[in-house]
């Protein structure tokens, strides 16, 4: 009995744990430090992608969403963050991709994958909506359409 009471107490504090955004520094194309958790605490929904220059669905989803984004920023007030994952073999192609794209999202790098890690990302590309520093809808790959379906998540979770 009380094993089974230990193990329900284990797997609940596991799903809480995994809701809270953890208190990770990135450095954005400028080389300034960036805090995850003052970004995920504001008032309006924030939008996380996950992304790699190597990741070709997570460059399509990115790219789809860039054709709609200002749309979406007009009924919504939503801010993507791009997060790259690229490690020390690939981050330098970070800024060539991104200057090549016409992307208005702020774009982090975690070349160390510490966000990637303590969030438990193993799959890409990985999408992550934030209300006020809660995770509030989370969600692997691309295929076309995903966009539509982010978006509304995106205003279910503006309109609470």
């Amino acid at each position: 009995m009380k094993r089974t009471f230990l193990l329900i107490s284990l797997f609940t504090f596991s799903l809480s744990y995994a809701q809270d955004i953890p208190n990770v520094i990135l450095k954005n194309l400028e080389n300034e430090s960036v805090s995850i958790q003052k970004l995920a605490n504001s008032n309006n929904i924030k939008v996380f992608s996950f992304w790699a220059t190597w990741c070709v669905p997570c460059i399509n989803e990115l790219d789809a969403i860039a054709d709609v984004y200002e749309e979406w920023q007009d009924e919504t007030n939503v801010e993507l963050i791009a997060i790259s994952t690229d490690d020390a073999r690939t981050k330098n192609r970070v800024i060539p991709l991104v200057n090549g794209k016409d992307w208005e999202y702020q774009i982090l790098i975690d070349d160390n994958q510490d966000l990637k890690r303590a969030l438990n990302i193993n799959v890409l590309p990985y999408i992550m909506v934030v209300k006020n520093g809660e995770i509030v809808h989370a969600r692997t790959g691309y295929t076309p359409g995903s966009e539509d379906e982010l978006y509304e998540v995106v205003k279910e979770n503006a309109q609470l």
